[in-house]
């Protein structure tokens, strides 16, 4: 015996599918500034640990450059660097503002690294 389907499992599933897509736009846009600060705190942590070999100046040019690369806001480029008894703090500070439809929402980061040498 074969029973007609009365349709509203089609209706659901396709309310599923928009919901699964909304989430994942939602999570793309929210989710890439958390996604840069982090690639962008790994490449200081990086930096700190070869801070004997180089100079604050070729450490500022060269996190400048990826926070370029990573398409950062230009705050992002003020790396500022503290040495003192064999320690290294390297540290910058930029706001990202991620529009949603009506919102938009302004994201504070301070990537921060510390290292010895």
């Amino acid at each position: 015996m074969v029973r007609a389907r009365a349709g509203k499992g089609t209706l659901g599933c396709l309310v599923s599918i928009m919901l699964v897509i909304a989430v994942s736009y939602f999570g793309v846009n929210v989710g890439r500034p958390y996604w840069n600060f982090y690639q962008f705190r790994d490449r200081m942590q990086q930096e700190a640990r070869f801070a004997a070999k180089r100079s604050d100046i070729t450490i500022q040019r060269r996190l400048g450059a990826y926070a370029d690369s990573l398409g950062l806001p230009e705050n992002a480029q003020r790396i500022k660097i503290r040495r003192r008894q064999g320690t290294i703090e390297i540290w910058a500070e930029y706001y990202e503002i991620v529009e949603l439809p009506g919102v938009a929402r302004e994201f504070y980061f301070e990537p921060r690294a510390v290292g010895t040498f």
